[in-house]
């Protein structure tokens, strides 16, 4: 059985080290003979570093460490080319200071690898045109740049804007080089995790090809559930796939549903034990401070509809949740709508998993209630018994226990989606199988649980108002009369003073 290539981005350690690989390299010569310079966009721990690593193999000409890949006997091996890599992984870039001495520090190992030197005045970008220019001259061939996580200083300073704004400035003059020496380059490759606009850090780039959402390229990082039972097949066995899938599976850029490949790696070498395995290798934080700008409806998050603006741009001047949660991989493409008689592209997305779903809420939880979230036996055992005074004390409990400090100085407490938001994001933090905003054709239920054989129908009110009534006039039961075998209906009425339940009233058909 050959070995888990955990945390190994390096492609030769990977195959002289008889690692389990999953073969990408007909995409990797379908990239390069067909473009010239090209960016993508994935999640992190999805396999971009490996991938870029292994166009660094190919255009270097190591020909042996391809044999039995998909690209072997199709690339010309006699020709090689040189090579700049350029990784801003490993640092924290605090100030633009470190930024710039973490790129002299990269630039200084491609000169030794290459035996070109640049003056010791040089400023970043100058080093890096000389770089290209004179590996141009020594080699007689032209240059391959591969970029990876381009972003990083940007993202590392999403909580402060004023930094983030100058790191992006100071990249965008670093990036402006690579229009500049194109008479010299062969290929360039960038990846990262968000892609701002052109404008805003690729000026002038205009060539520069988005493949993140390419449907060839949809599988070029991450696993497929062909994979899990081909390559993987004897490390899996004995699992249960249906449940891998529940859990790791979801993730989708217009190719195949795919895994990341961080969960299924450690999922096996934990002896199949069910855990948050990629939520917990990141710091999502970065979210706490979106959700203190305005508040969201975190039920609304499962029915989102997006057109191709909003998923190609990111600006640290107008962040947008939604971007950040689809481009850092808490949201993905669940389905996709093309009109090209009108130039109509609009994205359906979803939370991909219950690992991201379970952890995101958890998240939530701690923002929107001060309390640490984990999953809550009462609830689970209350809906799996039918118990629904037992359900509404736990709700009431739940609300109980959110410090006054929270409502004070604001209007939260008279907002709907506040108290959408936290039942919703307790109900899935403790992995009970939710519907948001579930469409029927009579109307939008706000919330339902679907376990065992049991649906639950919940509707909300704040104040004055009828929910139970909605829920009969829509007739929102009909749509799951067929595949369950006992339906609640439940109505929930917030007392916006009280701050908590005022009435909790509910039908069993």
């Amino acid at each position: 059985m050959k070995r888990l290539p955990i945390g190994i981005q390096t492609f030769r350690k990977i195959r002289e080290g008889d690692y389990t690989y999953v073969d990408k390299t007909d995409m990797a010569y379908d990239l390069i003979t067909n473009h010239q310079y090209a960016f993508l966009s994935r999640p992190r721990r999805f396999g971009k570093s490996l991938f870029l690593d292994t166009l660094h193999n190919i255009f270097e000409g190591h020909k042996e460490l391809f044999e039995g890949l998909a690209i072997y006997d199709k690339w010309d091996w006699s020709q090689n080319y040189p090579v700049i890599r350029i990784s801003w992984g490993g640092s924290d870039y605090s100030s633009l200071e470190a930024t710039r001495q973490r790129i002299l520090y990269v630039l200084e190992e491609n000169q030794k690898r290459l035996g070109i030197t640049c003056k010791p005045d040089d400023s970043p970008s100058v080093c890096f045109a000389r770089l290209i220019h004179e590996a141009y001259d020594t080699y007689q061939t032209p240059v391959v740049v591969l970029i990876d996580e381009y972003d990083k200083p940007i993202l590392n300073n999403i909580a402060r804007p004023e930094e983030a704004l100058r790191q992006r400035d100071f990249l965008r003059g670093f990036y402006e080089v690579l229009k500049e020496s194109d008479a010299y380059i062969r290929f360039a490759f960038l990846t990262g995790i968000s892609k701002f606009s052109k404008a805003n850090i690729f000026s002038g780039l205009n060539n520069l090809e988005d493949i993140s959402l390419v449907k060839r390229f949809g599988n070029v990082c991450g696993y497929t559930q062909q994979d899990l039972e081909t390559v993987f097949a004897e490390h899996l066995k004995g699992a249960d796939m249906d449940r891998i899938q529940e859990w790791y599976n979801g993730y989708n850029f217009l190719g195949d549903s795919l895994y990341n490949p961080f969960d299924i790696l450690k999922f096996i070498r934990n002896d199949f034990v069910f855990k948050n395995y990629w939520w917990e290798s990141g710091n999502p934080y970065f979210l706490i401070e979106m959700l203190k700008q305005r508040p969201y409806n975190l039920p609304e998050l499962e029915n989102i509809t997006v057109g191709d603006e909003i998923l190609n741009t990111f600006e640290v001047e107008n962040l947008k949740l939604e971007v950040l949660l689809f481009q850092s991989g808490y949201l993905t493409i669940e389905s996709f709508y093309s009109d090209p008689e009108f130039g109509i592209n609009e994205y359906k997305l979803k939370v991909p998993n219950k690992e991201v779903s379970i952890s995101l809420n958890r998240l939530f939880l701690e923002f929107l209630t001060d309390a640490k979230a984990k999953a809550d036996r009462r609830v689970i055992q209350a809906l799996l018994d039918g118990d629904m005074a037992s359900f509404e004390e736990t709700i009431k409990s739940l609300f109980a226990a959110i410090p006054y400090h929270n409502y004070v100085k604001n209007e939260i407490g008279e907002y709907e989606g506040y108290y959408a938001s936290v039942l919703y994001a307790y109900l899935a933090a403790s992995g009970l199988k939710i519907v948001a905003e579930d469409v029927t054709n009579e109307g939008r239920i706000d919330l339902t649980i679907l376990i065992g054989q049991r649906a639950y129908i919940l509707e909300f009110k704040v104040g004055d108002g009828d929910p139970m009534g909605q829920i009969k006039e829509k007739n929102y039961a009909q749509k799951y009369r067929a595949d369950y075998d006992e339906i609640y209906l439940i109505g929930i009425t917030f007392d916006p003073k009280a701050r908590n339940v005022a009435q909790m009233v509910w039908e069993s058909l």
